[in-house]
């Protein structure tokens, strides 16, 4: 070996390969590498978020679990709550390893005996959902419903009639084994990892459950002309601020002849459809109650301001809106898109809720 073998080593990555983030958080982990890393329950959550990207296709999803279940971890019901309305099964099998026949003789068994008990009706559909995927030789027995009918048959003695239950066995035969004969063996299936991260991206939860970042918030809506239903409350409270500061009874046509106030009213509508504009985007990108949380949040750090003591009720609001842009959510899954405009305009959306008032009314 010559010196010229004996080189320092220096790492040439590709250009922009790694940024600010990678130093502080690392480079990023592949989703697939971060599902292999879940517990049991993590992965049953997951499938069952995975099911609620499907809600188009069903009327509810829930999820089963703990001892007793009798077979089922994510049932999605299709045309009501009920099983008799028809219902899919999606089986949560977390293992290390492609699953083998071994794996999930139990499982066969346990849809057979209880749709045959009563417990529930056979499935329109049950799908093994595994972050290793089917082996071979179970991917090809589901591929042969009359195959499969077979090798279940044939194990049913030593891997599923004394495991269904510590209370019952279930031999295969009489009133069982005509429902065995006449089950349908092809409604068994799997959906791959791949397939369940890319419909797991368009629910609320994937951003919290992979990470990434939010996506790009779309620009608001700007409030119309004439006000919505929706903003009744809380302009009606903006009138009464302003008539607590002018000692006059205002109306709509009172604020438009008064510019300074007009304008008041058009800065207080931006900011209430700024803080829609968020509630709107949390429902399609975080989990559900996120942005409640939020609310909650700006409404322990106002509401002490609120109720201080004020010349007027305009004082009033105007000094719990200008604090609630002070207010910072570094805990807030919704932190990096919530602005400003969005922090003032969720006190308006406090207001909607009578949880915040500028001036009491005397019949509240």
């Amino acid at each position: 070996m010559s010196e010229s073998d004996l080189r320092e080593i220096k790492p040439n990555p590709p250009h922009g390969l790694y940024s600010d983030e990678h130093v502080i958080a690392g480079i990023p982990m592949p989703k697939q590498s971060r599902i292999e890393k879940f517990s049991d329950s993590e992965w049953e959550e997951f499938s069952e978020e995975y099911a609620y990207s499907l809600k188009g296709s069903y009327h509810k999803v829930q999820r089963f679990g703990g001892a007793g279940d009798k077979g089922l971890d994510v049932a999605c019901f299709i045309k009501d709550h009920t099983f008799e309305g028809g219902w899919v099964n999606y089986q949560c099998k977390f293992y290390d390893h492609s699953l083998y026949p071994g794996d999930v003789w139990l499982e066969f068994g346990k849809v057979i005996v209880y749709s045959h008990r009563g417990d529930y009706p056979t499935p329109n559909k049950y799908y093994f959902v595994a972050p290793q995927g089917l082996g071979t030789s179970l991917a090809m027995l589901i591929a042969k419903p009359n195959k499969l009918k077979e090798e279940i048959r044939k194990n049913w003695a030593d891997k599923i009639e004394s495991k269904i239950s510590t209370t019952f066995s279930a031999p295969l035969t009489d009133e069982l084994l005509d429902h065995f004969e006449t089950f349908d063996f092809g409604i068994f299936d799997s959906i791959s990892v791949l397939d369940m991260v890319a419909s797991h991206a368009k629910t609320p939860f994937h951003a919290v459950r992979f990470g990434g970042g939010l996506p790009p918030r779309p620009e608001s809506e700007s409030p119309p002309d004439l006000a919505h239903s929706k903003e009744q409350i809380y302009i009606q409270q903006i009138l009464l601020a302003v008539g607590d500061k002018e000692k006059v009874e205002v109306d709509d046509r009172w604020i438009d002849a008064n510019g300074s106030y007009q304008k008041n009213l058009q800065r207080q509508r931006e900011r209430f459809y700024s803080a829609e504009s968020l509630r709107n985007f949390s429902r399609d990108n975080v989990p559900p109650g996120t942005y409640e949380n939020l609310q909650e949040d700006v409404f322990q750090g106002v509401v002490d301001i609120c109720e201080m003591s004020y010349l007027d009720g305009f004082e009033r609001m105007t000094a719990t809106v200008n604090h609630s842009s002070k207010l910072s959510f570094d805990s807030s899954p919704l932190r990096s898109v919530t602005g400003l405009k969005d922090k003032q305009g969720i006190c308006h959306q406090l207001v909607n809720q009578k949880r915040l008032k500028w001036v009491k009314i005397d019949d509240e």
